[in-house]
């Protein structure tokens, strides 16, 4: 074994004050930056390359996984620019289809940084000033969402913020009805009686909780949604008191602001007071519609948002920042105390006698990356007008589209959009079978995106297949949706005269 020696062959692979690794990482850098600039410039939103087609591709380009020495950086990351021009061209204005927002350029330069500095958000002396940042965000989150008293931590996004929402609420529910502490005593023998009660449109994350909470599936309780796909007051009233009925014990209620399909939001205001009646723990999923909060045009849209014990937040949705970047906001601080652990070698009580920060202690994550920097830089360099512009314009487009469709004899829709969503169906001018209607618009998205034109999404509604336009990016203008839209009514006229054809 070689002694260590002061300078080791390995400076230039690490980031240092080495001359030789400043200047490997400037220019790995640039060669990754110039990669993203060649992908902007593609004229389609995707390539058009089939899974197989990309594999291949893979596997010709890299044959193998193992490391390599020195390989040439230029044409190492030619082919890797190949390989990532079959990736989604998420910032394409004709990217229409899921709530996965272009993210805008300051939220990209503080991921420079934070990959750069690799700031480890579960101890003080992991993170430093990294660890006041995200606190700062969190305090400015919770006066923007009227949490007076509240508290926030920085998450991986929508799903796990709805784990933590309800997290909180079973600890709660255990104590209040057993005086159980499923934290120390594990859990508890009478836990299959617990309820939780969220619309049927609500997000998939909720009965995926559950399940990881121990509570099950059955125990969330599916409330019916209105003809504007929000929650149900009547029958989210009769689902209470049948369950008190039969000895259940409801103890969380969900509300979305924003759901996946339809952008509808729920009654907040009307739940949070039947929450307070029946002493249930309200969690708001605004993981869509959160983003509202920064216009004065649709603010209004999440009245009793700030009643609720906790809240999702995305800002890898309407705040247009680079994925992962979510927030899990309490309105009492003091719940986090649910989960709250300690351990000698990380953040030891001292710790807190001592006013030393250490944000483990209110996330399910230990190791956490510095995310909270990109809404903080973002909020530097954009002013909260242009934000409202920008959303504000996706909100319109939506309606625009929504009137526009509604006079295309070609097009049923399905809803009137709340917020940036719009779901529809083509019906055709021919005749056709429910299955091989439904068939014919599984086919038009299909054709769209193997071409490589457009992407939008596809989702069900009462069994019929339906396609949906999220729009989320502020660069998508009318013209361009007009353009989708002839693109669907020719492809769809072609396909219509195929099935006919397989009818006969």
């Amino acid at each position: 074994m070689t002694a260590i020696q002061e300078k080791t062959a390995f400076e230039h692979l690490f980031l240092s004050n080495y001359e030789s690794s400043l200047k490997n990482y400037e220019s790995q850098m640039t060669y990754a930056m110039n990669c993203v600039k060649r992908i902007m410039m593609s004229q389609n939103p995707y390539s058009g390359m089939t899974p197989l087609d990309v594999k291949k591709e893979l596997d010709q380009h890299f044959p193998v996984f193992h490391p390599k020495m020195n390989q040439n950086q230029q044409a190492v990351f030619e082919k890797l620019t190949d390989i990532t021009s079959n990736t989604i061209h998420v910032s394409h204005p004709l990217t229409a289809a899921h709530l996965h927002c272009p993210p805008m350029i300051p939220g990209l330069a503080a991921e420079a940084v934070i990959s750069g500095l690799n700031q480890s958000m579960d101890s003080w002396d992991q993170s430093g000033a990294a660890t006041m940042v995200e606190q700062y965000v969190m305090n400015g989150l919770c006066g923007m969402f009227q949490l007076p008293d509240g508290d926030g931590v920085m998450t991986s996004g929508g799903t796990q913020s709805n784990l933590m929402g309800l997290l909180l609420a079973r600890e709660r529910a255990a104590l209040k009805f057993w005086g159980w502490n499923i934290k120390k005593q594990g859990l508890p023998k009478e836990l299959h009686r617990l309820k939780i009660l969220c619309s049927e449109a609500a997000h998939f994350s909720v009965q995926q909780a559950a399940s990881i909470l121990g509570l099950g599936e059955d125990s969330v309780v599916l409330v019916k949604a209105d003809e504007k796909y929000r929650m149900c007051m009547e029958d989210l009233a009769a689902c209470l008191y049948n369950l008190k009925e039969n000895g259940e014990l409801p103890f969380a209620l969900i509300g979305t602001a924003g759901t996946t399909d339809f952008g509808s939001i729920d009654p907040l205001e009307e739940m949070s007071s039947l929450a307070k009646d029946y002493d249930l723990w309200f969690h708001a999923d605004a993981a869509y519609g959160g983003g509202l909060v920064l216009t004065d045009t649709h603010k209004h849209k999440l009245a009793g948002l700030e009643k609720a014990d906790s809240i999702t937040v995305d800002f890898h949705k309407m705040f247009y920042q680079p994925i992962s970047c979510g927030a899990f906001l309490v309105k009492n601080r003091e719940s986090f105390s649910f989960i709250r652990h300690h351990a000698d070698y990380l953040n030891p009580i001292e710790d807190e006698e001592d006013d030393i920060p250490n944000l483990v202690f209110k996330s399910i994550q230990t190791t956490r990356r510095f995310d909270a920097l990109k809404p903080f830089l973002s909020f530097q360099l954009v002013g909260k007008e242009e934000w409202a512009e920008m959303i504000d314009h996706t909100l319109l487009l939506a309606q625009e589209t929504f009137e526009l469709l509604k006079k295309e004899r070609e097009f049923s829709v399905y809803h009137q959009p709340e917020l940036s969503t719009v779901v529809f169906r083509y019906m055709g001018t021919g005749i056709l079978t429910h299955e091989k209607l439904n068939q014919l618009n599984y086919q038009i998205r299909e054709i769209l995106l193997k071409n490589g034109e457009v992407i939008i999404a596809r989702t069900k509604v009462d069994g019929d297949a339906c396609l949906k336009f999220t729009f989320l990016n502020p660069l998508t203008k009318m013209a361009e949706v007009k353009k989708i839209i002839r693109r669907m009514k020719e492809i769809g006229e072609d396909e219509t005269r195929r099935l006919q054809y397989e009818q006969t």
